[in-house]
């Protein structure tokens, strides 16, 4: 904000007109002329006076509205509830449906930190879901601006006492403020303390959302760069006890085999080939090349993968998205080679269940032991709580009750884990893996650090063959 003491007030215009007579305040700051029409004379004079004291106070006045300070600050107020909304309008067209979902359930957490007064305050419960449901969704604001948005009947009191009672920008200079607000970005819904991950995730948006402010020029510099915070330290390692051993694997999809067999090469995806779960739901028979000697190695060629999003965070409506592969461009491809025994796999699944209408393997199927019965004309891929239900009950068919009890194959996604720490433990460079994988290898090496196991002796030999070759 440019300020100036140079200030000059000019006597106040008289408009006559047909039907009523206005008054115009006229004066300048640093030389920019400015004017203030009002409807009657007490309000110029008023208005006129305000100007007048301020100056010969000595009270520095914004260039830029021509303003006395006080007045200025009033003008460019602006509530975190306010910019929060503008925030996630300016990321939105650019962004995943998963990081609008993210975005959204940061700022909701936020703004529990800057609620001003419990006066009238709603329930905790009815907040979140006017925010996280409207407030912070333009999709369920049918695309329009926060401005021109009017909420549902049964969310708009809470939106209405939201638009009252959250903290100002200008309240970020005091660093407690920020600092409550990282305090409450380290806690679940719950009270208890959330992973050090998502603590990470939230952090760098609401940086994010602070140095929208500062391009507003609210801020001259982002609030948390000026304290001190020490987040939780970030533990990204997985867990060795999710890992189960190929013996274990085969029990698993044998299980699978017997509770919901058109489901058995989708688990099988996840370990033999380490694909994310949306990845194998992406999965078409255009994606594979299975060799005719069953011996070979075959090979998928993966080219996306389908988020299950929610009508909320999609441009379409529609509750799944397809989507690239995760941190790839548009036209990424990824080629991971397939073991003989998965490419077995696939092949009895093909025989057996078919495709979707669309090539898809995985669909949603109707009739005993997810047969299609008949294929229906459209068939969704399938539905991550059916991955997850499904998983469950072969864990507790193949394996005893410690295990199932343990963190043992607990989710779909150790499936991923079990066969990249395989790999990495079958002595595959790691540069390999990670191609494989879909990962940077510093992010490779970060997460599963702690998963690779008994290659120190093999480690050992190289060393010393090279030092022995070295010395002939």
């Amino acid at each position: 904000m440019k300020l100036s003491y140079d200030v000059r007030t000019f006597k106040t215009e008289v408009y006559k007109g047909k039907r009523t007579t206005s008054y115009r305040v006229r004066w300048s700051v640093a030389g920019v002329r400015f004017k203030e029409t009002f409807a009657t004379k007490k309000l110029a004079e008023s208005f006129l006076a305000k100007l007048t004291t301020a100056a010969r106070e000595g009270t520095a006045f914004d260039v830029a509205s021509g303003l006395p300070l006080p007045m200025a600050k009033d003008l460019h107020r602006r509530s975190w509830y306010r910019h929060a909304c503008e925030y996630v309008d300016l990321k939105w067209p650019r962004i995943s449906p998963g990081h609008r979902r993210g975005i959204s359930e940061t700022l909701t957490q936020a703004t529990f930190a800057l609620l001003t007064t419990d006066r009238g305050r709603p329930a905790d419960a009815a907040i979140r879901v006017a925010l996280h449901s409207w407030a912070f969704s333009r999709a369920n604001r049918g695309g329009l601006d926060i401005a021109d948005a009017d909420p549902p009947a049964g969310i708009a009191p809470v939106i209405r006492w939201l638009e009252s009672n959250t903290a100002d920008l200008s309240e970020f200079a005091d660093s407690a403020v920020v600092r409550r607000v990282l305090n409450q970005l380290a806690l679940r819904q719950d009270g208890k303390a959330t992973s050090a991950s998502t603590i990470a995730r939230r952090r760098a948006t609401f940086h994010g959302a602070l140095q929208y402010g500062v391009e507003l020029k609210y801020f001259v510099v982002n609030p948390m760069e000026s304290i001190s915070w020490a987040a939780p330290r970030q533990d990204d390692e997985v867990d060795r006890r999710v890992l189960a051993n190929p013996t274990q694997i085969k029990s698993l999809l044998g299980a699978v085999r017997t509770i919901y067999p058109s489901l058995e090469a989708f688990y099988g995806g996840m370990y033999y080939a380490a694909m994310r779960p949306a990845e194998v739901r992406h999965l078409a028979r255009h994606h594979l090349h299975l060799p005719d000697d069953e011996s070979e190695w075959g090979e998928l060629l993966l080219d996306g993968s389908t988020q299950q999003t929610g009508q909320a965070w999609s441009d379409t409506g529609a509750v799944r998205e397809d989507r690239p592969l995760k941190h790839r461009s548009e036209r990424s491809t990824r080629a991971v080679p397939i073991y003989p025994e998965y490419c077995a796999l696939l092949r009895r699944h093909l025989e057996l269940f078919g495709t979707g209408p669309d090539g898809r393997l995985f669909v949603t199927r109707t009739g005993p032991f997810g047969h299609v019965v008949p294929l229906v004309e459209y068939s969704n891929p399938v539905h991550p709580n059916t991955s997850t239900r499904f998983w469950d009950k072969a864990r507790k068919k193949a394996l005893s009750e410690e295990q199932y009890a343990s963190p043992l194959a607990r989710r779909p996604y150790d499936l991923r884990h079990a066969g990249v720490s395989l790999w990495l433990n079958a002595g595959v460079p790691a540069t390999q893996v990670a191609e494989w994988a879909g990962h940077s290898v510093k992010v490779l090496l970060q997460v599963y650090a702690g998963c690779i196991d008994g290659q120190d002796e093999a480690a050992r030999r190289r060393i010393a063959a090279a030092l022995a070759g070295d010395a002939a």
